[in-house]
């Protein structure tokens, strides 16, 4: 799972060979400063723990010193938090290392100092998989290609086979494509993941908005933003953090006239639903007697559907208190004296 690298290479032992399932092939960089691997897990995960076994023939002491670090920084491995430090592994010999719940993208070894080299003949990385809540709810589009239907980007198939169109959705040419994801709850969204088709128009993702929200007008595209979607390579994913932002509806939408929205994944981490108890005083107007049982209940029955047109579902409303009826009368005028006429 995911995409290997490192500083430098020395000769053939590629940064692959650590992920091979095979501790006889190893890594091994150049003589150089902070030499690092890195494995880039494609999207953010919680790590748990972090397994490294050193290489079985020599210099088992170059790995003393070695720092795990997790994060979601590329380009510098020491911005990254530090799982931990490794302080010797004795030859062809595994250990484990607990990242305590660590989030991130990536995951570095890296060994501090000048003259290093890093050598690694095994790396495994355990995370835990948090619940992906598009699975299995309920999905639309604002138009369809022939076979390629709002369910292809929930379908947990993100892997481009048997052929890259059927297993991504995909709408027609038109103003504005949009495609909508009802979680059927409220829920608190702390990230969405997007991935890209591979096969030809990667480009077409260019510009796409996440918005989340709990309200249908305009078809759920009114809702508040969590990210625009700058660009996504070719078979890639890309993570939007959306700080917990509370909905129901999960939307991308492309502005612009003439555009295509092909999803060949899209998933939505958070956790939820977000169930409150709220107390409303309410002042109604009616000519119905609140002091039947029946009205009562059919007030709130009536309430419970305004709700749910407003994307609140599974409400139940009841009575904390019975309602109190307020007779209006009509305030008499100044008293006239009639007069008779002679």
């Amino acid at each position: 799972m995911g995409t290997p690298s490192q500083s430098k290479q020395y000769y053939d032992w590629y940064p692959k060979y650590a992920l091979d399932m095979n501790p006889s092939t190893c890594t091994h960089t150049t003589l150089e400063t902070n030499p690092w691997w890195k494995l880039d897990l494609l999207k953010v995960y919680t790590v748990n723990r972090v397994v490294i076994t050193n290489r079985p023939d020599c210099c088992s002491e170059r790995i003393n010193g070695a720092e795990i670090r997790v994060g979601n920084v590329s380009s510098d491995v020491f911005s990254n938090p530090r799982c931990a430090v490794i302080s010797s592994i004795p030859a062809g010999d595994s250990y484990s290392y607990s990242c305590n719940m660590m989030e991130g993208q990536y995951v570095f070894v890296v060994i501090p100092g000048t003259s290093k080299i890093l050598t690694l003949c095994e790396v495994e990385v355990y995370v835990i998989y948090p619940a992906n809540l598009a699975i299995g709810r309920s999905v639309t589009q604002s138009s369809t290609y022939p076979s390629r239907i709002a369910e292809k980007a929930i379908d947990f198939n993100p892997g481009f086979f048997p052929q890259p169109p059927l297993v991504c959705s995909s709408t027609a040419s038109q103003t504005n494509p949009w495609w909508r994801l009802d979680l059927g709850q409220i829920y608190r969204v702390s990230n969405v993941t997007i991935t890209n088709r591979r096969d030809c128009c990667l480009e077409q993702i260019n510009g796409a908005e996440i918005h989340i929200g709990n309200s249908l007008d305009n078809n759920g595209n009114n809702n508040p933003v969590c990210a625009v979607i700058s660009s996504i390579p070719a078979g890639g994913s890309s993570t939007y953090t959306c700080n917990d932002m509370e909905g129901r509806y999960v939307n991308l939408i492309i502005p612009g006239d003439s555009r295509i929205l092909t999803l060949c994944e899209v998933e939505v981490y958070g956790e939820g639903p977000c169930l409150k108890q709220s107390f409303v005083k309410l002042k109604l107007k009616s000519s119905s007697s609140l002091s039947d049982a029946a009205a009562r209940d059919q007030l709130l029955t009536q309430l419970e559907s305004v709700l749910a047109g407003r994307g609140i579902s599974g409400v139940k409303l009841r009575w904390t208190q019975l309602p109190k009826q307020e007779v209006m009368r009509n305030e008499a005028g100044p008293a006239r004296c009639a007069q008779r006429k002679k």
